[in-house]
């Protein structure tokens, strides 16, 4: 493996190269040196990170942990060939490369998002399992200000005048911002991000790319990627791309839909589905797993306290883990489809979470319902909108998290609790600032 990147890295005539790790947000960290260096480095495995990489909270801050290891020390950053890509908006050749994590003795550091993720899909693997998914990615585009405490506010398109009305599914709308979306696709063909539809969404130039169908490390790859080359490319045309989950008060909220499949390695087939075609015990108790677990594992997709706004906010954002058929407002969708392309959509998932995790949490639920064999409730074959069975915000969400073992044994238990940890201390974080509605209403009423 190190010779093949060796020779990639030569035959495209590459300079310097970005090594990247995912930490608990999403965020892309690690370093960025000359070819030289890092071939050297990988040959020696030398390349290394301090190990709180992971205990960083969104805002760079490191947490007190009593989970990762007391020195700080070093891990080693390991690169993994089918994470090679170039970096198209540099002039200069520039390769990024997302790298795994392991100690000085050999052993994976199980804390990291990737690694966590890895895990799951291996509890699959020994069941003679194979997961597929297919995310979909909704983000805004925003003008550009540089004030954080300035309201989020559409950008001016190609007509001169900023969208405020609904225009879902507008083809004019996206074409105000043509020449974006054109090197959005550029980027993606040149780092074979495998990306299918855009389409525009219910919010002021809201946005949704589609992933095709694929296995799980490669697309939870791209999206990781992705989120990345949205921001870029939006910069490059003097705006902003946010994947806040609730940007804007009068907005709806940005998702990240998975759709779940799962085939058996022996046969080929989706085990969803039975030779009649009709769903199969399984695939009722991976509903029903999903339906045991996911308010547990509501962290891991809904992060922050912003995440809740999109949750509760209507405007099809899901609150329940009902599920039906065709049926947009449950949190578990069973689009139509063939037998073979049988999927459950879970609408849960923000934009905002770390893809690696809100799919790992996805797989982890699916994975516990067709262990213990979970079955599935009734499904919902009406309006499901007023129904509220997830968890109203990140605090609740937390309890739940750390009550729920059996998703701490599929994740990873030392995970778990540095997670928890990261997720506390933002919290106390938030607490820390006084909001515009604070100072509102209470200023001079109370």
């Amino acid at each position: 493996m190190k010779n093949d990147l060796i020779d990639w890295l030569e035959q495209n005539s590459i300079t310097e190269v970005e090594c990247l790790v995912s930490d608990m947000a999403g965020i892309p960290r690690g370093k960025i040196v000359p070819v030289k260096k890092f071939k050297s480095a990988i040959k020696e495995q030398n390349l290394r990170l301090p190990e709180y990489v992971f205990g960083q909270m969104v805002t760079g801050d490191y947490i007190d942990s009593d989970v990762l290891r007391e020195t700080n020390s070093d891990i080693i950053l390991v690169p993994d060939m089918s994470g090679v890509r170039f970096v198209p908006w540099y002039m200069e050749p520039t390769a990024q490369v997302i790298h795994d994590a392991i100690y000085h003795d050999g052993s994976v550091v199980d804390v990291a998002p990737r690694q966590v993720l890895k895990n799951v899909i291996a509890k699959f693997e020994e069941m003679g399992l194979k997961p597929i998914i297919a995310p979909e990615l909704e983000f805004f585009l925003v003008r550009k200000e540089s004030q954080s405490d300035t309201p989020l506010s559409p950008p001016i398109g190609k007509s001169g005048r900023a969208e405020m009305a609904p225009q879902a599914y507008g083809i004019d709308a996206v074409n105000e911002f043509d020449p974006l979306f054109e090197d959005i696709y550029d980027y993606c063909d040149i780092q074979n991000l495998d990306v299918d539809t855009l389409s525009h969404e219910a919010g002021a130039a809201q946005m949704e790319i589609n992933f095709n169908h694929g296995e799980v490390l490669d697309l939870a790859d791209q999206t990781f990627i992705f989120k990345r080359t949205v921001r870029q490319a939006a910069l490059d045309h003097n705006v902003h791309a946010t994947f806040m989950a609730k940007p804007m008060q009068s907005q709806p909220g940005s998702a990240m839909h998975v759709h779940v499949s799962v085939i058996d390695q022996a046969t080929g087939k989706n085990i969803f589905s039975d030779d009649d075609g009709e769903p199969t015990d399984r695939f009722n108790t991976a509903i029903g797993g999903m339906q045991r677990y996911l308010s547990a594992a509501m962290p891991l997709m809904a992060p922050y306290v912003n995440s809740y706004r999109r949750l509760l906010s209507g405007e099809d954002s899901p609150t329940n883990l009902a599920w039906g058929v065709d049926n947009r407002t449950v949190g578990l969708r069973v689009p139509r489809s063939t037998p073979q392309q049988r999927r459950i959509e879970n609408r849960i998932p923000g934009a905002d979470a770390n893809p690696y995790l809100a799919i790992a949490a996805t797989l982890a639920t699916v994975y516990l319902g067709l262990k213990n064999e979970t079955r599935a409730r009734r499904e919902q074959t009406k309006s499901a909108e007023d129904l509220t069975t997830i968890p109203r915000n990140l605090d609740a969400a937390l309890d739940k998290l750390e009550k729920e073992t059996a998703l701490h044994d599929v994740l990873g238990d030392e995970f778990v609790r540095v997670f928890l940890e990261i997720k506390r201390a933002e919290g106390e974080a938030y607490l820390q600032v006084i909001s515009p509605w604070e100072r509102e209403y209470l200023l001079l009423n109370v």
